[in-house]
């Protein structure tokens, strides 16, 4: 594993994006839309990008895919993560899990809660780590997702970041 040094120029990763809804589609996926053009703004690469209606097995089967995929680095996923009948990304995704990063989900309804108080209560944010893959899950609002990416995603995606950082696992 390489140790971050700020000195070096950022790692750049390759990062696929999932909206998770069954009633976004690319005209009005705007926390897509968020997310590919943060991760371009930080100097990394969105690879990949989709959206899925949410049912378990294609979740699994496209998730399941780009962890296979050498190339991605990293999974980000929105939606589907609420306390609803439709909730469906925990089910399909973490059993693929090799590990789970519970210190992101924790995190993430911390920062939530300074935000929308008690309701937090009803997400289940999670990261994990399969095949080498880096794997976020939030929630589908964008406001969501600007929270996680700008208060723990992107710096933990910076190579630079000190004292520790995932990127760092992805160096050459």
């Amino acid at each position: 594993m390489s140790k971050a040094d700020p000195s070096k120029p950022q790692a750049a990763l390759n990062i696929a994006v999932l909206t998770i809804s069954d009633t976004r589609t690319s005209a009005n996926d705007t926390s897509g839309d968020y997310l590919a053009e943060s991760i371009a703004a930080a100097g990394h690469r969105c690879v990949q990008r989709t959206i899925s209606s949410g049912n378990l097995y294609h979740i699994r089967k496209i998730v399941s895919d780009w962890i296979h995929d050498e190339s991605i680095q990293v999974i980000l996923s929105n939606g589907g993560t609420g306390f609803s009948h439709k909730k469906s990304t925990a089910a399909a995704i973490t059993p693929l899990l090799d590990a789970g990063i519970s210190g992101f989900g924790e995190l993430f309804r911390h920062l939530s809660w300074q935000e929308i108080g008690s309701s937090t209560l009803q997400s289940d944010a999670f990261a994990g780590t399969a095949n080498n893959t880096l794997l976020f899950c939030m929630p589908g609002s964008t406001g969501a997702c600007k929270m996680a990416w700008e208060k723990i995603i992107r710096e933990q995606l910076d190579s630079t970041h000190r004292p520790c950082n995932f990127a760092t696992h992805y160096m050459a």
